[in-house]
């Protein structure tokens, strides 16, 4: 059974791993590090099973609105349920933070990550032109509102 629990620094080098290869431009393994033992404003939890990270997400809570920083979940597990269990466990921390709403950035490329963000109620509210450093590419602004 897959297990959404808080991330621990002890999963850092499978999720180093799943941003290798999913991501152009990863975050380092110090990046998750200073996140984990530095950022108050920080949340982040593992998808895993039988001691083996799947995916993982993360946000930052500022105020009463959440930033989903990353979501990301290994090639061999993907389409398997863990990127909406994920989705599914940040949108009911928020709730229960009686958050604003949930914010984040996608490239405009990524229809299939837009496509699960949408099923969850976000909507494009913006571009940030030129956003992803590796290619220029735009990142489309979505935001899902809570009627709290």
């Amino acid at each position: 059974m897959i297990k959404i629990i808080p991330m621990k620094e002890e999963h850092i080098p499978g999720i180093h791993e799943i941003e290798k290869s999913c991501f152009t431009i990863p975050w380092s393994k110090e990046a998750f590090e200073k996140e984990l033992r530095e950022n108050p404003l920080a949340y982040y939890i593992v998808a895993e099973l039988e001691n083996t990270v799947l995916g993982y997400a993360g946000m930052w809570v500022i105020a009463d609105e959440g930033h989903i920083t990353n979501i990301a979940v290994h090639p061999d597990f993907q389409h398997q349920g863990v990127g909406t269990l994920l989705m599914k466990h940040l949108i009911d921390e928020a709730r229960s933070k009686n958050f604003f709403g949930l914010t984040l950035e996608v490239r405009e490329s990524n229809v299939k990550a837009q496509n699960l963000y949408k099923k969850f109620g976000f909507i494009n509210e913006g571009l940030r032109k030129g956003y992803y450093q590796d290619t220029g590419e735009n990142a489309i602004i979505m935001w899902k509102y809570f009627n709290n």
